[in-house]
């Protein structure tokens, strides 16, 4: 079992084009952010914004058996909650993956081919880019209390009612900040994000 790098000598002549495709900032991620491709890049938001996920890291070698000349090139490794991942995201069915699925095993890992067909489709990829835009940003202390304090009372607000009452930063930059940093939670799998989406204290 062995990793091979990706820029190494002749015999990697072969190998994906690793590129940092900005702009999206990343949350979760542990070392350099280098993908094989757009849609990888835009499939990391997904892990960025899901509570199973502790962290991930972007995969710029092969994976190989010690016994076998056979190389296979994966997106990420992800480190959840309750298990590890080896994530590749297709453009197209990956066919058969038995082979992988083993390799991965050797790492202790579970290979998970990831179909970006059908992660367009749902709402859940536009909202995480969305909300990434604003990674980085901190919602002021005054803003975080107005927030919490009105949710507190009232169980819930959306996300317009939110907006409003902001008053030392910046609007959207604060709810998003919020979110990411999971002082409150949104619905994000059901629809866009809007001024009636319902906004409530995240769950402990």
């Amino acid at each position: 079992m062995k990793t091979e790098s990706a820029h190494a000598g002749d015999e990697a002549c072969d190998s994906p084009n690793y590129r940092p495709y900005f702009p999206f900032l990343t949350l979760k991620c542990v070392g350099r952010a280098l993908y094989r491709s757009r849609d990888a890049r835009t499939y990391a938001c997904l892990l960025d914004l899901d509570p199973s996920v502790v962290s991930w890291r972007c995969l710029t070698h092969a994976i190989a058996d010690n016994h076998s000349p056979e190389r296979y090139y994966v997106d990420f490794f992800v480190e959840k909650v309750d298990e590890h991942l080896l994530v590749e995201v297709c453009d197209r069915d990956p066919g058969n993956t038995e082979w992988v699925s083993m390799l991965a095993k050797q790492f202790e890992c579970r290979y998970q081919a990831v179909l970006m067909s059908e992660i367009r489709k749902q709402p859940r990829l536009q909202n995480a880019k969305d909300l990434l835009r604003y990674a980085g940003y901190d919602a002021a202390l005054g803003d975080r209390i107005r927030i919490l304090a009105a949710l507190d009372e009232l169980g819930s607000l959306t996300l317009a009612e939110c907006l409003s009452a902001v008053r030392d930063g910046r609007p959207m930059q604060t709810v998003a900040a919020m979110i990411l940093t999971g002082h409150i939670e949104v619905e994000l799998d059901e629809e866009l994000l809007g001024p009636d989406t319902a906004v409530r204290r995240a769950s402990r």
